[in-house]
C-alpha cells in the first residue's frame, strides 16, 4: 500500500553521517527541509546536490524545501552561559547591555525595537515559553520586568510577545542573501518565517523570481497576527505550515489544537497544501520509539487532512533519524486505512468555473465510487493533481509531467506521486498506452487493472485538462 501523507525530514549533522541519507530515502521521506537558521550556504548547496543525486540513482524524486530563518527576536548572551531566575524577582532586558554581559539581573536584546513595542502589562515569553516575564516599565531602551515563571535561561533564547504585535519584518537582510543561495539550489519550496500578511509572501516570491527560482511559497503560520489574516495568507501561499512552536507561545498552547484544525481545513477549502510541524516526535531525538501521545498527535493530523507531517531535530540532530521516519510512516499508513479518513465532501456544494477543476473533481468522485486501481493525470502545472489531492481517497494519484518544477511541486501533495513522462504522439490511444506502460514498469499496474486518466487535447498548455477516460490494462491497451 502506498502511504498518502507525505513526510518532511530536516537535514543536519545526523543526516550527514555516512549512509544516513540513503537510509532516509529507503525509510520513505518525500521532501527534505534545509533549515537556514543553521549552517552556511555551502552546507545547503552540498546537501541539495546529495538529495538530487540520490533521487536520480533511486528513481524516486524527493522534493527540497528551504526554510528561511526570519527575524531573530532573541536575548543576548550571559557571562556564565546561563542563569537561574526566581519567580517574583526583578529582571531587565536592556538594548545597551553588552552582547555577552548578561547576569541573573539583566540581559541584552538582539532585537532593538522591542523596548519601544511593549508597555506596562505586556507579557514576554522566552525560550518557547519556559520563562515568562511581566513588563513593569520601559523607557524605550530598557524593559524592567518581574519574573512570572522562572527557571534556567541560557544564551540567545527566543522572545515572543503574548498575543503578537511585534513589527519585525518577515524577511531580513540575511534572508535576502539566503534567497540567492536558494536560487542556486533551485529549491522546490521556500518557507517564509513569521509572515504577518500576504505582502510578506509576495515579496519573497518577487525576490525568488528575480533569482530565476519559481519555488512554491510556504507560509509558516507562527504569529498571532497570521491567524487574524488567515485567508489572506493562505491565498498568497502555495503551501501552509502549521508551525506550532512560536504560534503556541503567542496564542497559548491550549488554543493550538483548534487553530491547527482550522488551518488544515481552511487550507484544503482554498486548494492549498498544508504541513503540520513542530515536536511531532520530539522524544525520538533521544529515544528509539515515540510516545503514545506523539502517535496520537500524528494520527490526528492525518485524520484532519494534513498533506504532510514534518520532523525537525529528530532527523537533523537526533540519535534515531531513520527510526523516526519509519515510525512516522507506519503511523500515517495505519491511520489512512480508517474508513473515516477516506471520506470527503470537499466542494460538493460548489460550482466549478474551470473545466480542469471540474474534470479533477469528477475523476475523484468516479474513483471513490467505482472499482479502479488508481488515477493518472497528465499535468503541466500540477494544478489538476492538487485539486484531486483535496478529495480524501484511498487511491493513488500519479502526476505525469515532463516538467521537473511540476514534479517537485507535487511531492508534498497528499496522495500524489510524481512520474517523469514525455511523449511524442498526440494520439489519445498511444498516450494512454504509454501511461499504463510507465505504471507497469514501476510496479503500480498489472493486467486487468483499471485506471482513470485525465489529460488535455493540447499538450503543453497549462489549464488545458478537459478529458477523462477509464482504461483497463489488457483491453486493447496492452503496453
Amino acid at each position: 500500500m502506498l502511504r498518502r501523507t507525505k513526510i518532511l525530514a530536516t537535514l543536519g549533522p545526523a543526516s550527514d553521517k555516512p549512509g544516513v541519507l540513503e537510509a532516509l530515502f529507503e525509510a520513505g521521506i518525500d521532501v527534505v527541509r534545509m533549515n537556514f537558521s543553521h549552517g552556511v550556504a555551502q552546507d545547503h548547496i552540498d546537501r541539495a546536490a546529495a538529495v538530487r543525486a540520490l533521487s536520480k540513482k533511486t528513481g524516486r524524486l524527493v522534493g527540497i524545501l528551504c526554510d528561511l530563518q526570519g527575524p531573530k527576536i532573541r536575548t543576548a548572551k550571559f557571562k556564565d552561559t546561563k542563569v537561574w531566575l526566581d519567580e517574583g524577582q526583578a529582571f531587565a532586558l536592556d538594548i545597551n547591555l553588552g552582547a555577552d554581559a548578561g547576569t541573573n539581573k539583566e540581559v541584552g536584546i538582539i532585537y532593538e525595537p522591542l523596548a519601544k513595542e511593549v508597555k506596562k502589562g505586556s507579557r514576554l515569553l522566552l525560550d518557547d515559553g519556559r520563562i515568562v516575564l511581566d513588563v513593569v516599565s520601559t523607557d524605550g531602551k530598557r524593559i524592567e520586568c518581574t519574573v512570572h515563571v522562572g527557571g534556567y535561561l541560557s544564551n540567545n533564547k527566543g522572545i515572543n510577545l503574548q498575543g503578537g504585535g511585534l513589527s519585525a519584518a518577515a524577511l531580513t537582510e540575511k534572508d535576502k542573501e539566503d534567497i540567492k543561495t536558494i536560487g542556486i539550489i533551485g529549491a522546490d519550496f521556500v518557507a517564509v518565517s513569521f509572515p504577518r500578511c500576504a505582502e510578506d509572501l509576495h515579496e519573497a516570491r518577487r525576490l525568488l523570481e528575480a533569482e530565476g527560482c519559481y519555488a512554491g511559497i510556504v507560509s509558516k503560520v507562527e504569529r498571532a497576527e497570521a491567524i487574524e489574516a488567515m485567508d489572506e495568507i493562505i491565498l498568497a501561499s502555495d503551501v501552509v505550515m502549521v508551525a506550532r512552536g512560536d504560534l503556541g507561545v503567542e496564542i497559548g498552547d491550549a488554543n493550538l489544537p483548534a487553530v491547527q484544525k482550522r488551518l488544515i481545513s481552511r487550507s484544503r477549502d482554498l486548494n492549498r497544501a498544508v504541513i503540520t510541524a513542530t515536536q511531532m516526535m520530539e522524544s525520538m531525538i533521544e529515544n528509539p520509539i515515540p510516545t503514545r501521545a506523539e502517535v496520537f498527535d500524528i494520527a490526528n493530523a492525518v485524520h484532519d487532512g494534513t498533506d504532510a507531517v514534518m520532523l525537525s531535530a529528530e532527523t537533523a540532530s537526533g540519535n534515531y533519524p531513520v527510526q523516526a521516519v519509519k515510525a512516522m510512516a507506519e503511523i500515517c499508513l495505519t491511520t489512512e486505512q480508517q474508513a473515516s479518513v477516506r471520506k470527503s465532501a470537499h466542494r460538493m456544494d460548489k460550482q466549478f468555473s474551470r473545466t480542469d477543476e471540474a474534470i479533477a473533481m469528477s475523476a475523484m468522485y468516479l474513483a471513490n465510487h467505482s472499482n479502479v486501481t488508481g488515477i493518472a493525470t497528465l499535468t503541466e502545472s500540477g494544478s489538476t493533481a492538487l485539486w484531486m489531492s483535496r478529495i480524501s481517497s484511498g487511491l493513488p494519484i500519479y502526476a505525469f509531467s515532463s516538467h521537473k518544477k511540476t514534479l517537485g511541486k507535487v511531492t508534498i501533495y497528499r496522495g500524489v506521486f510524481p512520474v517523469y513522462y514525455t511523449h511524442e504522439s498526440m494520439d489519445h490511444a498511444d498516450v494512454n498506452a504509454g501511461i499504463l506502460a510507465k505504471l507497469k514498469v514501476r510496479g503500480c499496474a498489472k493486467q486487468g487493472d483499471t485506471f482513470i486518466i485525465t489529460k488535455g487535447d493540447l499538450t503543453g498548455t497549462e489549464g488545458g485538462t478537459n478529458a477523462l477516460k477509464v482504461v483497463t490494462l489488457g483491453e486493447g491497451l496492452t503496453p
